[in-house]
């Protein structure tokens, strides 16, 4: 049987016996009366927890849009339109808007980047883009975290967010006031509220993680008066969308995530062959590591991963670099957390932590010596490292392996449903 998995702007695909296949998890199946724009107009004009946002901003206030760089699959041009019309209604000018982008601690959008991401406003708003004069800060989070806001984003009379809401692997989920801290926060404070992702509840799925529930505390400080959160399908269309309240909208559109891409499972595999479905959500590993922590789940101990990304821009963040470097195995690694929680570090620790339990096996466009210094294996093509994988695992099974395929590893979330220990 031939299977398939995204990867950069390619498709690679591998052939495998049917039989040996426990499953190739989609979303659940679903029937959308419509999508695109139209869904999202139909949020902004049915706002959850407040009132429409024609009515929250007057014309002559500033208004800040925060959306989303290009390492998340959020369709800016499709989102941004609605919500500029919604704006233009109440009176407000296009020179009186600022869209920043919320990097957080990515890099900066090149101009390409930034045509792609405005669509038909790209040239027409002032953009915000890493280049801020200044940070004002609010305070701290009841757990610490230092509230420190782009200067920018701050002044606005009305801030505005446009989102998508996908599985985080110690946030819960995206979307919501993410768009503020991290999306507009100092690499201090984001350190600071990424630490509490060693609290046993800060994982995939939980609406109510300690790191969420921390960063809306300081969402709340700052103000976000109105957001637009969609949700997507396997082709990146828009198929679902929730406005108003950055929390109560939000947590609708988990609930519509959960209802599309909560997928049960009652058999665990020992290969785990996985994908983020291509570009833009695997251009470094530092990305692609979100598809591998829902791979964790399904995966028998002793098993393997095979791990399937371009990582064109490479590791993709220089802490997380240099702890692999520096490590000589991945206790190393997880050892270092314990002792200096620092942001990038933590998702070395992250992927440490699997590799203490099971071999992953990367197909990317990184150098090998690299990949062999993250504690993995190199492999050139996917077919190569799934008989690789195979072979591996029927040898230290002494039976013929089973293997589950995640061809939408960041955005498909495995529902374990076995009874017993099952691994």
């Amino acid at each position: 049987m031939r299977y398939e998995v995204g990867i950069g702007n390619r498709t690679e695909r591998f052939e495998l016996p049917q039989e040996d296949v426990i499953e190739v998890m989609h979303a659940n199946p679903a029937s959308f009366a419509a999508t695109g724009e139209k869904v999202v107009r139909d949020s902004i004009e049915h706002p959850i927890g407040t009132a429409r946002l024609r009515e929250l901003v007057h014309a002559g206030q500033s208004v800040c849009v925060i959306t989303s760089d290009v390492t998340r699959p959020l369709p800016t041009a499709t989102v941004l339109p609605p919500v500029m019309d919604e704006l233009h209604a109440a009176g407000v000018r296009d020179e009186d808007v600022l869209l920043a982008i919320a990097l957080g601690s990515h890099r900066p959008q090149t101009d390409d980047e930034l045509r792609t991401i405005m669509g038909p406003y790209y040239g027409r708003l002032r953009v915000l883009n890493g280049d801020s004069k200044g940070l004002k800060h609010f305070g701290y989070t009841s757990h610490g975290t230092p509230v420190d806001v782009l200067q920018e984003v701050a002044a606005a009379d009305v801030r505005v967010s446009l989102g998508n809401v996908e599985y985080h692997y110690f946030a819960g989920y995206s979307g919501g006031a993410k768009a503020i801290m991290p999306g507009c926060s100092t690499f201090q404070a984001i350190q600071a509220n990424h630490s509490l992702m060693v609290d046993p509840a800060a994982h995939s799925g939980n609406m109510e993680s300690p790191v969420r529930l921390d960063l809306e505390e300081a969402c709340g400080m700052v103000g976000l008066d109105f957001i637009v959160n969609v949700v997507l399908d396997e082709e990146k269309n828009v198929v679902y969308s929730a406005a108003g309240d950055f929390v109560a909208a939000q947590r609708d559109a988990c609930r519509r995530l959960d209802a599309l891409y909560g997928c049960e499972l009652r058999e665990y595999a020992d290969v785990v062959v996985v994908s983020q479905g291509g570009a833009p959500k695997d251009l470094n590993l530092y990305q692609l590591q979100k598809a591998l922590d829902n791979a964790k789940h399904p995966v028998r101990e002793g098993g393997t991963i095979v791990l399937v990304g371009s990582c064109a821009e490479g590791l993709g963040q220089e802490t997380f670099a240099s702890w692999m470097h520096e490590a000589s195995c991945p206790q190393d690694v997880v050892d270092h957390l314990r002792r200096d929680f620092r942001l990038g570090g933590h998702k070395a620790a992250a992927i440490a932590q699997i590799e203490l339990r099971n071999d992953i096996y990367l197909v990317s466009d990184i150098r090998p010596e690299v990949v062999l210094d993250c504690f993995m294996t190199p492999f050139s093509s996917v077919q190569d490292a799934v008989d690789a994988a195979m072979d591996a695992q029927r040898k230290r099974l002494g039976r013929e392996p089973r293997m589950l395929i995640m061809p939408h590893g960041g955005s498909t979330l495995p529902l374990m449903r076995v009874e017993g220990d099952g691994r």
